[in-house]
């Protein structure tokens, strides 16, 4: 009974957070570098509680918290461009397009130990199709790839990192549209 009432008196609370992150206006239209926030990783595991995951992260763990057309905030600091990230290391890269996405272009891979168990390509603002030599390069070094646009890549890195899974992200900036 008593578990039962803690879920009437939290979901009032738990809608009202929602609604508070997430306004009725989209947040996908901006003038141009606007930053836009990243979901929060903050969730309702159940109707009874409310955990909040971002908070409890290791101070030496890289979250993306934010993205612009042009960059990607992570930790508190401003990055312009391309950024590839392994585990939680971060560094610019070189592609200014999707087609300059090229096996070269992630030739780290090659010599990199452990291999991360997947790749996150951030496609831009579009999910593109991946040529099939990049996609056999990508299997080739033992991982498995998932293309989708920057904004989603970045999430799906944030919370997989947390997890303390090996992966790495390969992200374009949001306005990068093909």
């Amino acid at each position: 009974m008593a578990v039962r009432q803690r879920a009437v008196t939290a979901l009032p609370k738990l809608i009202e957070s929602l609604r508070k992150e997430c306004p009725r206006s989209s947040p996908l239209i901006s003038t141009p570098n606007q930053a836009m926030v990243l979901p929060s990783l903050r969730r309702a595991f159940s109707l009874y509680d409310q955990i909040n995951l971002i908070d409890n992260v290791p101070e030496d763990q890289l979250r993306f918290q934010r993205y612009t057309d042009t960059g990607f905030t992570v930790n508190g600091v401003h990055y312009e461009g391309s950024l590839l990230c392994i585990g939680n290391l971060l560094m610019s890269w070189t592609p200014k397009s999707f087609s300059q996405i090229t096996p070269e272009s992630l030739s780290i891979f090659k010599i990199l130990r452990p291999v991360p168990e997947i790749l996150i390509l951030g496609c831009g603002k579009y999910i593109q199709p991946v040529d099939p030599d990049l996609r056999r390069f990508v299997r080739s070094t033992g991982m498995k790839l998932e293309a989708v646009d920057s904004r989603n890549a970045s999430s799906t890195y944030n919370i997989l990192n947390e997890e303390g899974r090996m992966v790495a992200l390969a992200l374009l900036p949001y306005g990068v549209s093909s």
